[in-house]
């Protein structure tokens, strides 16, 4: 008596699912059978997708550091405005301009991004530094802000370093004028 599977050999393979006997399927591709795109993305595709976003990447991210750079700036012009409202109160009652501690004001702007100094006081004239810190100390050529009020004329000034010599467009752009 031979067995019921006897007939079965490497090339030859009967697979029973559900009822359904599919016979001579062998594990090579048959002739004249086309190819099947494979679904998905190839590497090199996504190599390319990578480097695009690269590309723009680098081209963006300077930009967008610039716009973050000048939307801190304001946070300086703030704490000017405030010292300057400050000042102006205190002089109101005093028989000069104040300090920082005199005014009532605090050594740092608002968002924190700039560390505030008055330079000069006198009866007639004060001056205020704010200089960036932090992140903000990055912006190379709006580092320093130096706000002045003598008698009625008002001075805005601006400079990489504290000598504040930005030439007049870049010191409008500075100070967002």
């Amino acid at each position: 008596m031979s067995h019921p599977l006897s007939g079965i050999n490497a090339t030859n393979v009967i697979n029973v699912t559900n009822g359904i006997n599919v016979t001579n399927v062998t594990n090579a591709a048959r002739p004249g059978r086309r190819h099947r795109p494979s679904r998905g993305f190839t590497l090199i595709e996504l190599m390319i997708v990578v480097a695009v976003a690269g590309v723009l990447s680098s081209v963006a991210y300077p930009s967008f550091q610039s716009q973050v750079q000048k939307a801190r700036r304001a946070d300086a012009l703030l704490s000017l405005m405030q010292v300057q409202m400050a000042q102006e109160r205190w002089r109101s009652n005093s028989a000069a301009y104040g300090s920082l501690g005199d005014i009532g004001v605090a050594g740092t702007s608002t968002g924190g991004h700039y560390t505030l100094q008055v330079l000069t006081h006198t009866p007639a004239r004060y001056a205020v530094l704010a200089t960036a810190t932090g992140t903000q100390a990055r912006d190379s050529n709006c580092r320093h802000l130096v706000l002045s009020v003598d008698g009625a004329q008002i001075g805005y000034a601006s400079g990489a370093d504290a000598a504040v010599d930005n030439g007049a467009a870049l010191n409008r752009a500075c100070w967002n004028l």
